[in-house]
């Protein structure tokens, strides 16, 4: 199977990888770029200068807008927010749109708000409604309004604690950008 797209969707761009899914009333334009193995999921609008990694999911509700940026095994959730103009104006666009970049393996919750310009880190996780205003790192979870460093989570999707232990008192480091458990 090359990709699926529904009949009730608007896909201008040819550059969808195999295996791919396109739910209907999704609007896709003709530069956007998407991997293989996604699944975009119904009334999805993903703008121009946008590029999707592999397996990456989006849920129902979100427009990616141009300066975007999603690595492989993304996970978007229902109602996602991001921008791409800091100070927009009616009529009035920048001479660049502010870039976005959603690192390999990270995870945004439902009705998060991603402000332009920022870049979320490996296989960070972003809680449910909250919204993002500066750079996130690598394997960290923020949740709340304005988002709040609140924890760590492995690869494996374990949630560590701000003194780096997990539930069971394990101890966690970090080593090579790897959260590692300490034997």
């Amino acid at each position: 199977m090359k990709n699926n797209i529904h009949p009730l969707s608007d896909v201008q761009t040819e550059n969808i990888g195999e295996n791919t899914m396109v739910w209907q009333f999704c609007v896709i334009l003709k530069n956007a770029e998407i991997g293989n193995n996604c699944n975009i999921n119904c009334n999805v609008f993903i703008e121009n200068d946008v590029k999707i990694g592999d397996n990456v999911t989006i849920k129902p509700g979100v427009q990616i807008w141009d300066g975007v940026t999603l690595e492989d095994n993304v996970f978007i959730g229902p109602n996602v927010t991001f921008t791409n103009d800091l100070i927009p104006r009616s009529k009035q666009y920048p001479l660049e749109f502010s870039k976005t970049l959603i690192k390999k393996g990270a995870s945004i919750g439902a009705n998060s708000t991603i402000i332009a310009g920022n870049v979320i880190g490996e296989n960070a996780l972003i809680g449910a409604g909250s919204v993002i205003t500066k750079d996130i790192p690598a394997h960290t979870v923020w949740y709340g309004n304005p988002a709040q460093h609140k924890g760590y989570i492995t690869t494996a999707g374990l949630i560590i604690n701000l003194e780096m232990k997990d539930e069971s008192g394990n101890e966690y480091f970090f080593e090579n950008a790897q959260l590692i458990k300490r034997s």
